[in-house]
């Protein structure tokens, strides 16, 4: 016998298969578009960076208690190693800009119910080596070796 359910009541039952946006991104893409709103906004540029700044505060301060840990010494270290990058929120998540393009970001392991915490580079990034290098690094805690990595890869990020 042939279903009579439609696309969109498939993609609306709630089906675990279904290949769409999950609840994640979905709410993900709904920050980003406010993030966008709340920017146009906005009045001078120093305004606005402090908004900014201050807006990545506060999502890093809702974070669980070990990714808040993590955010808060990724948060200290790009600021240290590359104080010319401007803090800003980018799909709700913490992000660090060069003339109003993400370099770099990071990710709590709980937006996208993930075992680990994410620390990514964008395009924008010139981390650049030969014809591969890697994006994006998963954190589960911080050692002092990898908080000297972490400011290299964002110094050389930042260019």
């Amino acid at each position: 016998m042939r279903s009579t359910r439609t696309t969109s009541e498939s993609a609306t039952a709630g089906d675990a298969t279904h290949d769409g946006f999950t609840e994640e991104e979905r709410a993900a893409m709904k920050q980003r578009a406010q993030e966008l709103k709340t920017s146009s906004r906005r009045g001078s540029r120093a305004e606005k960076a402090a908004a900014d700044a201050a807006a990545v505060l506060e999502k890093i301060a809702e974070m669980e208690p070990a990714d808040r840990a993590l955010a808060e010494r990724i948060h200290a270290i790009v600021q240290s190693a590359a104080p010319d990058l401007d803090a800003k929120l980018w799909y709700g998540m913490p992000a660090y800009a060069r003339d109003g393009k993400v370099v770099c970001f990071f990710q709590d392991a709980r937006k996208f119910k993930s075992r680990y915490a994410t620390l990514g580079f964008s395009d924008q990034a010139h981390l650049d080596e030969g014809t591969l290098w890697p994006t994006s690094y998963a954190l589960t805690e911080l050692t002092a070796a990898d908080e000297t990595r972490i400011a290299d890869l964002v110094r050389r990020a930042a260019g």
